[in-house]
């Protein structure tokens, strides 16, 4: 069950990650995929794994507040 749970965390990032072009929600969505990767890793015991999908999520975050505040009507 862990590993389904890492397989859609990692699907979800590059999912978001294709489609961040498209609106900033997906950014926001990235950064959440990346904690939930980030949660898989903790589970599998990965700690530098873990702390560098935390990493990505901040990163991630700073970027979707960065394209709100640049395109606050959500229009691409």
């Amino acid at each position: 069950m862990i590993d389904l749970f890492g397989t859609a965390a990692v699907s979800a990032m590059a999912l978001c990650y294709a489609l961040e072009a498209r609106a900033p929600v997906f950014v926001l969505l990235f950064a959440a995929a990346c904690l939930a990767s980030s949660a898989y890793a903790l589970a599998i015991r990965s700690w530098p794994f873990a702390a560098v999908e935390v990493l990505w999520a901040g990163v991630a975050f700073r970027r979707w507040r960065t394209a709100r505040s640049s395109n606050p009507g959500g229009n691409p």
